[in-house]
């Protein structure tokens, strides 16, 4: 019989097994990557079907800043300050995002897909912040300065209180999460193939990510840690905090995979990226198309059709570089078993 790669129920029976990690991997001026994927060694190494315990830095800044703006030096996570002390100014760039890992998973290599269940995501600051800058953002000529917001967090409620009268629920999840790709070091801002800089708000505990693996170990990084955020995330900040997300890795043997996928308790999504628009929809739509046919042995036409009448095409970011946009299969269509 057939193994689908994304097989339903499996998401389901991942979170309901025991949350008790194999591995914790603490953020710590030796334990992240600065700006960039690829081009570091591994933090920590582990096996297929292990899992592990990752804490991640918020996108805030450092501590003494945060403490002029008003943030109490006991609210904030005494590793923010370690990290922005001890990491050599050598070793970050070329982008801003500071990613906990690598983590190497043995059994990876390439030409093979690593599933990464997001079994939970805690938020571990009780604020987040938003902010623009001069010449960056969705509408930079219209907004040509900088401001800057506080968001105070309820965790007990799950509610950011973004201003008097305006209350956000919170639905946290990993900015940035991916793995190294094959040509060393790149920039940790544009998403592509090894996924990264996503900004998918899909993407939350209960989910599953599927990434192509392009280098010996995978070497999985994870961090821009999210409270919330509105699809596209326009002012190139979302509710930027700090989180410690518990993952599920399993390596697929030589599975044949161009893009980043996801699974959702009621969502089959598919992913593109580019710095054109139509063409990242392009490559989202010819995913889509892809696991129709390979997944649910559709017809080519029958999978084009069905995602004309079945599948919504959303703007998952518009200001990292590449923007993406994500294809969204709802699950409850297929009303017969499909194997």
């Amino acid at each position: 019989m057939h193994r689908s790669l994304l097989l339903t129920g499996l998401l389901l029976s991942g979170a309901a097994a025991s949350l008790a990690q194999d591995h914790t991997l603490l953020a710590t001026s030796k334990t992240v990557s600065w700006g960039h994927y690829g081009g570091q060694k591994a933090a920590l190494t582990v096996k297929s079907g292990e899992t592990v315990k990752i804490q991640t830095l918020s996108t805030c800044g450092p501590t003494d800043r945060l403490i002029e703006r008003g943030i109490k030096k006991e609210d904030i996570p005494a590793y923010n300050d370690e990290i922005y002390k001890n990491v050599a100014a050598a070793d970050k760039g070329p982008g801003g995002h500071i990613l906990t890992g690598p983590v190497a998973i043995e059994e990876a290599e390439p030409g093979d897909v690593l599933e990464v269940q997001i079994l939970k995501v805690d938020i571990d600051a009780n604020f987040a912040c938003n902010g623009f800058g001069l010449h960056r953002g969705f509408l930079p000529m219209e907004f040509p300065y900088s401001r800057q917001r506080l968001i105070p967090l309820d965790r007990g409620k799950m509610i950011g209180h973004f201003a008097p009268g305006i209350d956000i629920p919170l639905h946290p999840f990993f900015g940035s999460m991916g793995v190294s790709p094959a040509g060393g070091k790149i920039d940790s801002a544009p998403p592509f193939a090894h996924a990264g800089n996503m900004d998918n708000k899909e993407l939350v505990a209960g989910t599953t990510l599927y990434i192509p693996v392009a280098a010996k170990g995978a070497l999985f990084v994870a961090g821009d840690g999210h409270a919330g955020q509105g699809n596209g995330e326009v002012d190139i900040t979302a509710m930027e905090t700090f989180l410690t997300g518990t993952f599920k890795f399993v390596v697929h043997k030589k599975k044949a995979m161009s893009w980043p996928r996801a699974e959702t308790p009621t969502h089959y999504i598919t992913m593109g990226f580019s710095p054109d628009l139509k063409e990242a929809t392009e490559h989202a739509l010819r995913d889509m198309i892809d696991f129709l046919v390979e997944e649910k042995h559709m017809t080519r036409d029958d999978a084009y059709m069905l995602s004309s009448v079945a599948v919504d095409l959303d703007i998952t970011q518009l200001v990292d570089g590449n923007v993406g946009v994500h294809a969204m299969c709802p699950k409850n269509i297929f009303v017969a078993t499909t194997k």
